[in-house]
């Protein structure tokens, strides 16, 4: 007993002093964003400001510089959710309720498009986008994006779906209730942690996005804050420190208020405790 105690409490404090380590990984960039942000003479460096300004926020807060990015940035992003929550839940269901010999094999099929790098099919892509006339269309990348997403969406709804008794359903249909009826008044609202939960992974990989909308959108009134940001790197190595760290602020400020907002109005479990009488 003795002999235990001194090992637990030096295993403890090894594994406080690597998750302490860690933690300081992830903080010094986030803490070189908020000080170069407000410093007079910002550098790469992580240091105390030598004198404190909102000057670069003033500098990249105007509508062409950082409203209108984030205006296209929460078109593109929030359509894509939207667009890909709804055909996975749509596809999800035949999965999750009805056994084929089929459902292995496409589920496999989705994995493998998980699999596919994103610039192995923009080659393709971009053809096809130029012979449809749909070049510089935000609402074609907005689909095109939804499309990426839908693989790994879909696996994760068929996964919550899962987890909602059929039983509820099958008392839903004596009463006279169509499948989709029950999908839409019993399933989807049990499932809502599951659903945000898809919605938030889709919007943050949108949202952060570079590539697609880099190739697929000319107009730089049409390009997304992920593609802007890029003009703070001038040439010959040359970078706007304080304008980029001010900007990369407001960039993130959406995502955060976002999964605020959705972890605060549905929670994070499932509550279905009493759904079903035993």
């Amino acid at each position: 007993m003795s002999l235990a105690s001194p090992r637990r409490a030096v295993a403890s404090t090894a594994r406080n002093l690597a998750l302490a380590l860690i933690g300081v990984c992830f903080l010094v960039p986030l803490a070189w964003l908020v000080l170069a942000s407000i410093d007079t003479n910002p550098s790469q460096r992580t240091e105390l400001p030598e004198g404190f300004t909102l000057d670069h926020f003033a500098a990249v807060l105007t509508p062409e510089g950082t409203l209108l990015p984030l205006w296209n940035s929460t078109l593109l992003s929030t359509g894509s959710a939207l667009i890909t929550v709804v055909v996975a839940v749509l596809a999800a269901y035949p999965l999750s309720r009805y056994q084929s010999r089929f459902n292995t094999p496409y589920l496999y099929a989705i994995l493998f498009g998980t699999c596919l790098p994103i610039t192995a099919i923009m080659v393709p892509v971009y053809s096809l986008f130029v012979r449809l006339g749909y070049l510089d269309n935000l609402a074609a990348v907005t689909f095109f994006m939804a499309a990426t997403s839908l693989p790994m969406a879909i696996w994760m709804m068929k996964n919550f779906m899962d987890s909602v008794p059929v039983s509820l359903e099958e008392a839903a249909w004596v009463d006279g209730a169509s499948a989709m009826g029950t999908l839409r008044r019993i399933v989807v609202p049990l499932m809502r942690p599951g659903i945000a939960v898809v919605f938030i992974f889709v919007f943050i990989q949108a949202w952060g996005n570079f590539f697609v909308p880099f190739i697929l959108l000319l107009s730089p009134a049409k390009q997304p804050a992920a593609v802007s940001i890029y003009s703070f790197f001038g040439q010959y190595g040359t970078v706007a420190y304080g304008e980029l760290a001010a900007f990369s602020l407001l960039y993130s400020l959406p995502v955060i208020a976002l999964y605020v907002l959705v972890s605060r109005g549905i929670g994070g479990s499932f509550a279905l405790q009493g759904a079903v009488k035993g």
